[in-house]
């Protein structure tokens, strides 16, 4: 059995990781022969906000927009990656985080190379982490009497988390990610795919949680 987990789950301090967690362990000590596959990003959680750049609005990152890093993978690559997984035995009854070709890619230098793909001058509008964790905790208390605004709390945790953590694979021994230790697969990156979409010949769906 192939499961397809997420790279989060190193450090989960949210629902939705900890229930992965728990999947993964059910399968290991199933008794079965799997393959666990964590993925860094993916390119459609990473292209949200091509259109505010057409319109000229700013490129929105968390703090510095240098907090963190990951390798996102391309829908086809992974899926790639998950198929061999069917025939590789030395793929068998490992947990194999996995990301796309090239560098660590910064929030800073997505945004950068969007306003070089768009024609135009880079402008950046940072949202203080702080905010990130007064609005958790805002709608968290209100989460207690308006059940409605609890789940909206969790989404807030999620938006903050992943504002704060790279999807890089994590060094337990320092508590840092490390790029180079994140392998990678596949041939596209996230700046390729960047140019297909800005030129009419890709599209994405984000589904209702994007936060932009």
């Amino acid at each position: 059995m192939i499961l397809l987990s997420a790279i989060c789950v190193q450090k989960p301090v949210l629902a939705f990781q900890n229930a992965k967690l728990a999947l993964e362990r059910v399968l290991m000590n199933s008794g079965l022969t799997y393959s666990i596959v964590r993925p860094t990003a993916y390119f459609k959680s990473l292209s949200g906000q091509i259109d505010r750049l057409k319109r000229g609005k700013p490129f929105v990152v968390f703090g510095s927009g240098t907090l963190t890093a990951c390798k996102p993978i391309s829908d086809g690559d992974l899926s790639r990656f998950i198929v061999e997984c069917l025939d590789d035995e030395s793929r068998y009854n490992r947990v194999l985080p996995i990301g796309g070709p090239g560098d660590a890619i910064t929030p800073i230098q997505q945004g950068e190379h969007l306003f070089r793909l768009l024609n135009r001058e880079p402008r950046f509008h940072h949202v203080p982490i702080a905010l990130l964790d007064t609005i958790v905790a805002l709608l968290g208390g209100l989460g207690r009497i308006v059940p409605p605004l609890g789940e909206k709390a969790e989404l807030a945790r999620i938006a903050r988390y992943y504002a704060t953590e790279s999807m890089l694979v994590l060094d337990p021994a320092t508590g840092r990610y490390d790029a180079s230790a994140t392998p990678s697969a596949g041939s596209e990156t996230l700046f390729d795919f960047y140019a297909r979409l800005i030129e009419g010949n890709a599209s994405t769906e984000r589904g209702d949680h994007a936060i932009f």
